[in-house]
């Protein structure tokens, strides 16, 4: 089972996807049930895999625009992650494209520094989540978490973690709104040589045969050889 979440500020749009695993589920139907005291406007759609898929995602993105209303005269920017079903979608292209809605994909191995989600929300919300999970089991003894209540597990928890000045640090923290180009150091963008773990190899494995070089060489004159038994001691 997988929640997809949506961070917003005026223009700027970041979703992200976490996965609940409660054993392998071929749910292909949905039951209302699903969404009991789930939070406000949640949008409930099923596949047997448990992940987004492109169609998934098109339709939270038909249920995202026809909240946020975008225009072609008042557009908004959609900051996706390199996932496949933003990445090679093209029904969500068109979908953008006629909504006024502009896609940005982050670059790989950049998410965990610019998607907002991941860098202001999903700690304290899963943080939430754990509590309110172990508080449910606390009250009610001999029972397990199943699908039934994760509607209401995640909405607790999404009360709690959804707040203003959660997403306003998200935003900040990623240079994103306000936009700062300057946010990261300079360290944080240092390449690393693809040879360096081969030097350390190389290096790890001739020092073994210096080391044998060392004890099978000949003592240099003056030395005295303790492993040679002729060697005249003082």
């Amino acid at each position: 089972m997988a929640a997809q979440f949506l961070e917003k500020t005026p223009g700027i749009e970041s979703p992200e996807t976490t996965k609940h695993d409660y054993g392998k589920d071929q749910r292909v139907n949905m039951k209302a049930e699903l969404l009991d005291a789930a939070p406000n406007g949640s949008l409930a759609v099923c596949h047997k895999s448990g992940w987004i898929q492109n169609e998934r995602f098109v339709q939270w993105c038909h249920h995202i625009l026809s909240n946020v209303k975008p225009t072609k005269d008042d557009p908004v920017i959609l900051v996706l992650d390199g996932h496949y079903s933003h990445t090679r979608n093209v029904e969500l292209f068109e979908l953008a494209r006629v909504n006024g809605a502009h896609i940005v994909c982050l670059p790989p191995h950049y998410t965990h520094k610019m998607q907002l989600l991941g860098v202001a929300f999903m700690l304290p919300f899963k943080t939430y989540y754990a509590q309110a999970i172990e508080q449910w089991l606390k009250q009610n003894a001999g029972r397990v978490v199943t699908h039934y209540q994760v509607g209401m597990l995640l909405g607790e928890a999404f009360n709690k973690a959804a707040t203003v000045a959660v997403a306003t640090n998200g935003f900040r923290n990623t240079g994103l709104y306000p936009c700062n180009r300057h946010i990261f150091s300079d360290f944080e963008f240092q390449e690393v040589s693809p040879n360096t773990h081969e030097s350390s190899d190389h290096s790890s494995e001739a020092l073994p045969n210096r080391l044998d070089d060392a004890n099978t060489s000949q003592p240099r004159p003056g030395s005295i050889s303790i492993n040679d038994p002729k060697t005249p001691q003082n």
